[in-house]
């Protein structure tokens, strides 16, 4: 069984978008593409290789791949050369709808995300990483298709756009498995899926008279 992981460099306010330059991703106005670039250091630089030093394919969305297929076959032999020569030599999965051209060599598109990546799950092979691809990461999340979480949380609030989770992720509960702090203050943050989502309860048993009015007023009010 192959496991899917999300890589994402994400904001405090769990903003996803253009983190790797002005150019990548305005859409919708965004204003601060690049917002990663300043907060690089050596623990980012070590966490990065540690993610993609193990057998990997690539699971992107349709404009990340564009991204990714401008960039990546032409930086070989430059300061990203090892990484560029990885990317380029393994499968890239590509979610898209449409007809698109995959001009990246060994690119193969994924018509049904949700249906294509599960069956990919299910097979052998090795782990599926994604790279921002914000709208597919909301399929996986949806669909319970997420195995671990690799975060690279950076210390900036970025106010609007694209975002990690939205209203549709399905309740998951993850654990902890691994963490670093960098000395720019990122917290890359390593988290495998759990089981359900479980609760508790810090209300006093029995509830005081105050308390069950006020659940009274919330069924009330709706």
């Amino acid at each position: 069984m192959r496991k899917v992981i999300v890589g994402a460099m994400v904001s405090l306010d769990g903003v996803m978008q253009a983190p790797g330059g002005p150019q990548e991703d305005p859409t919708g106005g965004f204003r601060y593409g690049g917002w990663v670039a300043p907060l690089v250091d050596e623990v980012f630089g070590e966490e990065i290789d540690k993610l993609f030093g193990q057998p990997f394919d690539l699971l992107l969305g349709r404009k990340t791949y564009d991204i990714f297929a401008a960039h990546w076959p032409y930086a070989e032999e430059g300061p990203d050369d090892s990484i560029a020569k990885t990317f380029n030599s393994i499968t890239k999965y590509v979610a898209t709808r449409k007809g698109l051209e995959l001009t990246w060599k060994d690119s193969v598109a994924l018509r049904d995300a949700a249906t294509d990546v599960a069956r990919l799950r299910q097979e052998d092979g090795p782990a599926l990483i994604t790279q921002g691809s914000t709208e597919l990461v909301h399929t996986l999340l949806a669909n319970d298709l997420v195995d671990e979480l690799k975060l690279f949380i950076c210390p900036v609030v970025l106010g609007k756009g694209k975002k990690l989770f939205d209203d549709g992720t399905a309740p998951a509960a993850f654990k902890l498995a691994a963490q670093r702090v960098s000395p720019n203050g990122l917290v890359i943050a390593h988290y495998e899926r759990e089981g359900a989502v479980q609760t508790g309860d810090f209300a006093m048993d029995p509830p005081t008279e105050a308390e069950v009015a006020r659940r009274e007023k919330l069924q009330r009010e709706g």
